[in-house]
């Protein structure tokens, strides 16, 4: 038996964890939405519901917070599941859970924008558009840009966002901001992944919204890859590969 099951007060601490957020409205399908609602935020301190609803299992509720964490209770809320939701389906298991995740991450995505996105074009014609979270410092995600040249010619536009792993106020933070504010971002992007010295400038920037996005979206490590549709491809995946799963090949 685990620590947390013999001591469900570490549990529940461990839930209020993973469940806090700052603040949200509730969108609430019915009297068992707010039941559980209700439950929840009286039992579990902090905790801030951005949504609950029926989810496509009978009799259980998907319970979304401000934070973007999914779990699962009973119409009463006095049961929690924690986890993925699949679906056996027809053409096999479908991650009910994930898909939810990836309609969220393209809806803040837009809802961002990309205007502060540091962009590296497709050559000729555009046939996909990824956003990628980096961190300048990060070895896989330097492996990832020196395909760059591949990908714009396999008609792939990258957009970078900002996530230097070690956080705001680092060197690496700083040097991201630093690229963000250069004259010429691509070169001076391309520049730092190949470990070269960039001018160090300050400016304002998006780089800790950025950040900051990406763990809304649940961006835990770089490169982390997301495709129109919200779907995440979590760390490096070479150029070939990354088109073929586009079905650009």
């Amino acid at each position: 038996m685990s620590n947390l099951i013999k001591r469900p007060g570490a549990w529940l601490s461990l839930l209020a964890a993973m469940m806090l957020g700052l603040s949200g409205t509730v969108a609430l399908a019915d009297e068992n939405a707010k039941t559980i609602s209700d439950r929840l935020t009286k039992n579990i301190p902090g905790l801030s519901i951005a949504s609950v609803r029926e989810s496509d299992a009978p009799g259980l509720y998907e319970v979304e917070t401000s934070t973007g964490e999914t779990v699962y209770a009973t119409e009463n809320g006095k049961f929690l599941l924690t986890g993925d939701l699949l679906q056996v389906t027809d053409s096999g298991i479908a991650n009910v859970t994930e898909s939810r995740r990836a309609t969220r991450r393209a809806d803040m995505l837009a809802e961002f924008g990309n205007s502060g996105a540091i962009s590296f074009p497709a050559e000729g014609e555009e046939k996909a558009v990824v956003a990628v979270f980096t961190d300048i410092d990060c070895p896989y995600c330097r492996k990832l840009h020196d395909e760059m040249p591949r990908l714009n010619k396999l008609g792939i536009t990258v957009e970078y966002y900002g996530f230097p792993r070690s956080g705001p106020g680092t060197p690496s933070f700083r040097k991201y901001e630093s690229v963000w504010c250069s004259d010429e971002q691509a070169e001076a992007m391309t520049a730092a992944k190949q470990g070269r010295q960039v001018v160090a400038k300050t400016c304002e920037n998006p780089v800790r919204a950025q950040f900051e996005l990406g763990g809304r979206i649940g961006v835990t490590g770089t490169p982390a890859i997301v495709l129109e549709d919200g779907s995440m491809v979590r760390g490096y995946v070479p150029a070939e590969k990354l088109a073929e799963s586009l079905g650009l090949l």
